[in-house]
């Protein structure tokens, strides 16, 4: 049995009291990797953004809000943890400055200033431990395959899972689950409930048992 931190869901980064950036990411593909996790035995621990939606009861879920609140929260659960899967897509812009007041209409154009938020599943990949293992997600609209290898070298991950954007609010999702080499291991399509079961055998087989198989070596 292995413990897995699985995140997901939308972030968001406020502009002002009642303004934010996010995305329509739903955290569907979160809570079905999160069911399909738990019906292979494995202990799940969620930390999601705000969707609308329940994640299996038996999961232990942690609420947050922004970029900074779900690596804070990930930081803490992560060394008691054997993976991660990062099936979040958090915001990755956050204004330079956040207005304590309701930012009114003037008439006049509104600018803004945007800094990047800190990459979640790299911060954690940098940090993951002997037998740890890390897997991402990517959505591409361009040069899908190049951008996730280059994605899951730059945030050490063990594999990566390739979607597109009309994965964010749907109920089915078509990917790709990719390996260090470029090799795809994995190519379905279907419901999320179903592509999440064949992820999580893969995921199994790839890196549960190799990390098992080494350990007791």
């Amino acid at each position: 049995m292995a413990r897995i931190l699985i995140t997901s869901g939308p972030t968001r980064q406020y502009l002002d009291p009642v303004r934010y950036l996010t995305n329509s990411s739903s955290g569907k593909m979160g809570s079905a990797l999160a069911g399909a996790a738990l019906n292979l035995g494995h202990q799940v621990v969620v930390v999601t953004g705000p969707v609308d939606l329940k994640y299996p009861s038996e999961a232990e879920v942690r609420q947050v809000l922004t970029t900074d609140e779900m690596l804070a929260t990930c930081q803490r659960e992560f060394p008691a943890c054997d993976g991660l899967i990062g099936a979040a897509a958090p915001c990755d812009y956050m204004p330079t400055s956040v207005s304590s007041q309701k930012i009114s209409k003037t008439g006049e154009s509104l600018k803004l200033e945007l800094w990047e938020t800190p990459d979640v599943v790299a911060t954690l990949g940098a940090t993951k431990r002997a037998n740890q293992w890390t897997v991402g997600f990517a959505l591409e609209t361009e040069d899908p395959h190049f951008r996730a290898i280059t994605k899951l070298e730059r945030k050490s991950c063990d594999l990566i899972v390739l979607n597109g954007p009309e994965a964010m609010t749907s109920d089915r999702n078509s990917i790709e689950l990719l390996d260090p080499q470029g090799r795809t291991l994995l190519e379905c399509e279907g419901a999320k409930t179903e592509i999440a079961k064949q992820i999580m055998d893969m995921v199994e087989r790839q890196l549960i048992e190799k990390a098992k198989c080494s350990t007791n070596a």
